[in-house]
């Protein structure tokens, strides 16, 4: 085996080169550690700072704490006060010759977060807040600073060893701090608890993301004051902060708005920009300032275009949040010291410092709540969530321990409180707060109180992807939008909240979309929002509002719910995506769908559609239905077979079947003697349960032959309708019947019937897969009804105290003169009267 030693090279011009050459161990093994290099250590403490983390992820996930507390533990656990204590971690993962390589990568990792921070900081909600939030951000900023003044001084009373570290610069640091609210995180929090589309929760953004600005504008002024040339620091800032808003800021938005329009905006845009992040930060170091200030300055004037957000996004979001951030709080981790921290400092003297932090923004929210005379109970749960700390907190922390004005303890004591304000605020929140339900008052829930009144038909249409916009426009359109009965149409983009996105409503307006084409718009919601723009200007009795609205798919469905609910709505359109199975059974394509659906169904406070797409988007578009007979375009069929959601299914139908491109045909069942009988049966047991269900059952009876009877009476003279009674005694011949009646139709409309317990139905119940779809709607939507329409199933809005009442309905609806005529007369006579 070859030894170590040194090699000479001689060349031809005399000169001799010296080389050590180690080959102890052969090719294989090396006499030296591999940590003893940069790049191997580097790699060892990425990876114990990542599987950390993502394992604290992972444990504190049930405890509903966010993701910073993870982050901030990993860091103590990985520093001085646990593992980095022991000698064998101090010396081969963590030692003071990687110091620096760690921090280098650290500052970098934090001058790109800052950056992704200013893009995701829009200034237009802080123009906009409400004068209510912006007095909670301004108390929420004046008190926090008394109170962290006071408590760096308070400290000295309580802990003699304190002494030596009375300095006023260690105060404005600690004062800094609690005014911080970080508001991605407070987002977060706000999700998590169900919050976030309450009253509420946009009070707590709007008041988060001002506070959030005006605390960063603090430590700039602050570091600027506290550098040793203010004189010269401050001035330039100032400058250098006009240059970007007057200056570069339209330059930056004129190139991007050109790129965009030109479909030019390539990899070397990209690249581009992220090199001048880079160059930002030196030009804010070079001043005196941390370099993240510059990057931050960049995010903060890019235009607000999705396409240069999202390629943004794509390219830093993951690599910075996840990989290199972590870092960053390794090396403050290494600066933390709890076990210094208990020993020169008492425990009683942490508690009160933490309690008082903790109090600072609850005083200051509730004595705005007092003010304005809102309830004190709102007020204390705002503060509470105001405390939300995050990234900021640390890194003006971390401030002021690199210009050494926060010595080991203040530092510790300081990361100790914004660790346990910040885990304080989910469980103080859940366990203390009811948020009480918005009640807001509005006449026309239901299609059927729309059609009744003539009034504005206000619909939320729900989109997931570009392939549910083509039919839900074609929906729209079937609706029938004219001068005397408009259309308001509340265009949702649900999408999927990943990564370190802010869960948020973005309302765009038309100005933000002037794409021409819309082969240009490369964002999913830029192809959204030109589709239904272009419906609305194809449609002059139509209005359209799009909205983006980004959250967890589990949480979706509150969104959902509030929008409807501030919009004062009509009805809910979402699309179900399905799958088919290898049974024919059609089931939802993500395992999300069915419990938003769901619970759309159960809380929504107006009337709901799922819309199974079958080509519906194409077939409204190319012309006349396959192999229609009629002199229509396109063929719809109502199945009625009774109840609410039927009536309101017919409502809907009744609407569509003015468009002059469409027919409709309806065709209602009726028991036979033996569904009779059976019926006769199971409510002869002499229960007053029993008797009382079964009034009930008569009375939407009524309700149903009122309806029905007003609607053949009314469309007497439309060719383009027809009606048609069938009696079965089953689901089997139900079924059979309409196999029967098929005729190529394009869309079928039925109601999705869960509380309607029928015979007509009775077998057909024990195939379903999608309950959300009920039962005649699941029996459509299979593959084994041969049919390729799409299906509308409608749930019509029921108060929860809702008893039928045909007199209560009736009156609703306008004259019933008629009634009596039609009640005596003969089922037969009408069907045949009114049969295809």
């Amino acid at each position: 085996m070859a030894e170590s030693g040194y090699l000479v090279n001689r060349t031809e011009d005399g000169s001799e080169a010296c080389y050590y050459v180690n080959q102890t161990g052969g090719n294989y093994f090396q006499s030296t550690s591999a940590l003893t290099t940069s790049l191997p250590l580097f790699a060892l403490q990425l990876s114990v700072v990542l599987f950390t983390t993502r394992l604290l992820l992972l444990i504190l996930r049930p405890l509903r704490q966010p993701s910073i507390v993870a982050l901030i533990i990993a860091g103590v656990l990985l520093g001085p006060s646990a593992l980095g204590a022991t000698p064998l971690f101090f010396d081969h993962v963590l030692p003071l010759k990687a110091v620096k390589v760690l921090e280098t990568f650290a500052n970098l990792a934090l001058v790109y977060y800052m950056f992704l921070f200013g893009l995701e900081m829009d200034l237009k909600p802080i123009m906009n807040s409400g004068s209510e939030a912006i007095r909670i951000a301004i108390s929420g900023i004046l008190i926090p600073l008394g109170f962290g003044f006071g408590l760096f001084y308070l400290l000295q009373l309580l802990d003699s060893n304190a002494k030596e570290i009375s300095s006023f610069k260690g105060s404005i640091f600690w004062a800094i701090t609690l005014t911080a609210t970080n508001f991605p995180d407070v987002a977060q929090v706000l999700t998590d608890l169900k919050l976030l589309r309450t009253d509420i929760g946009r009070l707590a953004m709007s008041s988060a993301v001002s506070s959030d600005f005006c605390t960063w504008i603090l430590l700039v002024v602050a570091m600027s004051l506290l550098n040793a040339y203010p004189y010269y620091v401050l001035p330039s800032i100032l400058a250098f902060v006009l240059l970007c808003g007057f200056v570069i800021r339209p330059v930056i938005s004129k190139i991007a708005s050109h790129a965009v329009k030109g479909d030019d905006f390539t990899e070397q845009h990209i690249w581009f920009i992220l090199g001048w992040i880079v160059f930002f930060g030196f030009i804010t170091d070079a001043f005196g300032l941390h370099s993240m200030v510059g990057s931050f300055m960049l995010g903060v004037i890019m235009p607000r275009r999705d396409v240069i957000r999202m390629k943004l996004m794509e390219r830093l979001d993951d690599f910075v949040s996840v990989i290199m951030m972590p870092l960053f709080f390794l090396t403050s981790g290494t600066r933390t010291d709890v076990g210094f921290m208990l020993k020169e400092t008492p425990w009683y003297a942490i508690f009160i410092i933490i309690f008082l932090s903790f109090g600072a923004k609850i005083l200051s929210t509730l004595l705005v709540f007092l003010l304005h005379n809102k309830p004190m109970e709102d007020g204390f749960a705002l503060g509470v969530i105001m405390n939300t700390k995050g990234v900021m907190s640390i890194i003006i922390i971390n401030a002021g321990r690199n210009i050494k004005v926060l010595n080991n303890q203040t530092f510790t004591i300081m990361v100790f409180s914004a660790l346990a304000m910040t885990c304080l605020v989910e469980p103080i929140v859940a366990a203390t707060y009811k948020p009480r339900k918005k009640l807001l008052r509005y006449k026309h829930r239901t299609i059927e109180s729309v059609l009744a009144n003539g009034v504005e038909f206000k619909i939320l249409a729900c989109v997931l992807s570009n392939r549910d916009a083509p039919c839900m426009i074609s929906l729209l359109e079937a609706s029938n939008a004219s001068p005397d009965f408009p259309i308001c149409v509340i265009a949702v983009h649900l999408v999927e909240l990943t990564g370190r996105n802010t869960a948020m409503l973005i309302v765009h307006d038309h100005s933000m979309t002037s794409m021409s084409n819309p082969v240009r718009a490369k964002s999913e919601s830029d192809q959204i929002i030109f589709a239904f723009n272009s419906y609305e200007k194809r449609n002059g009795a139509v209005s359209v509002q799009t909205i983006t609205a980004i959250s967890p798919y589990e949480n979706m469905h509150e969104d959902i719910c509030s929008l409807a609910l501030d919009k004062r709505v009509s009805l809910i359109i979402i699309p179900f995506q399905t799958v088919l199975t290898a049974d024919g059974r059609v089931e939802d394509a993500k395992s999300t769908f069915p419990a938003m659906n769901q619970y759309v169904l159960e809380n929504a406070t107006c009337s709901v559609g799922l819309l199974v797409d079958r080509g519906l988007g194409s077939i409204m578009q190319t012309g006349p239905a396959r192999n229609s007979s009629s002199s229509k375009g396109h063929r719809i069929a109502m199945i009625f077979i009774g109840g609410p959601d039927d009536r309101e299914a017919l409502a809907y139908a009744w609407r569509m079947a003015g468009h002059p491109e469409i027919s409709l045909a309806v065709l209602r069942f009726l028991p036979g003697r033996i569904a009779a009988q059976s019926t006769s049966e199971h409510s002869s047991n002499g229960h007053d349960e029993l008797s009382s269900s079964m009034t009930i059952e008569e009375r939407e009876k009524r309700l149903d032959d009122d309806y029905t009877y007003e609607f053949m009476f009314k469309t007497l003279d439309d060719e383009s309708i027809t009606y048609t009674e069938k009696v079965v005694n089953n689901g089997d011949e139900t079924l059979a019947e309409i196999r029967r009646n098929d005729a190529d139709f394009d869309l079928y409309i039925v109601g999705r019937g869960e509380k309607t317990q029928s015979v007509l139905t009775s077998g057909l119940s024990d195939w379903n897969s999608c309950q959300e779809l009920g039962t005649m709607g699941d029996t459509l939507a299979s593959s084994n009804f041969a049919s390729h329409a799409s299906v509308l199933v409608v749930q019509q809005y029921v108060p929860k105290n809702y008893i039928a009442n045909p007199h209560g309905f009736s009156a609703s609806l306008g004259s019933r003169t008629w009634r009596p005529l039609m009640w005596s007369m003969d089922n037969y006579i009408i069907s045949k009267l009114y049969a295809t």
